[in-house]
């Protein structure tokens, strides 16, 4: 074993996922990553003092990566209306590239979301908040009648879940799922137009 490895965070998250990648969730353990990483388990457990945490971390760390698209849309300087469709859109696409792309992995990291609670109710919050932030853009510029941004971005966030809740990924390839996407996106942006734009 080599101690002298200097170990941060990151590289045992890095390691994790690759760990996870090979063995799976279920097989996986903290000293299957210690191996790859040429260090004792010891090691590990200093940066995450248990398993559960070190899952959590790396629950935390995917759903990290996967908001940052949504970052970058939200602090865009485009119109209010179009942004919005745009970050929606986003959310949505991410879920299903995801899904597409690694069915397995994206069951792993789901079942790890799903354990890691309070990551997991933080991160949707932080989602919220984009579309609260990208709401009050929307009422200073005149677009939006909006009177509680909290209540209105969480009902478009709820009102959207069908498309990007992990839940409902096996309706995802139905034919007509792209027509329900854009159908649901003009009624909620019309529904959200201050009466001058109507």
């Amino acid at each position: 074993m080599n101690e002298a490895v200097v170990l941060t965070p990151e590289r045992i998250l890095e390691v994790t996922e690759d760990v996870l990648r090979r063995f799976g969730l279920t097989k996986a353990t903290v000293v299957d990553v210690a191996r790859a990483l040429d260090v004792s388990h010891g090691s590990v457990y200093r940066h995450f003092p248990s398993k559960a945490s070190l899952r959590q971390a790396v629950a935390k760390r995917w759903l990290d990566r996967a908001n940052e698209p949504l970052r970058e849309v939200a602090e865009g300087s485009e119109p209010a209306p179009a942004k919005l469709e745009r970050w929606l859109r986003t959310m949505i696409s991410i879920k299903h590239k995801k899904v597409c792309e690694d069915p397995e992995m994206f069951a792993t990291y789901l079942t790890l979301a799903q354990e890691a609670c309070e990551v997991v109710k933080a991160y949707k919050e932080g989602l919220v908040d984009q579309i609260a932030q990208i709401l009050s853009e929307g009422v200073k510029q005149g677009v939006f009648q909006v009177s509680d941004l909290n209540a209105s971005a969480r009902a478009l966030f709820d009102a959207t879940s069908r498309f990007h809740h992990p839940a409902h990924a096996d309706e995802w390839s139905e034919p007509e799922f792209g027509a329900r996407i854009d159908a649901l996106l003009t009624l909620l942006l019309r529904g959200l137009e201050a009466p001058s734009k109507r």
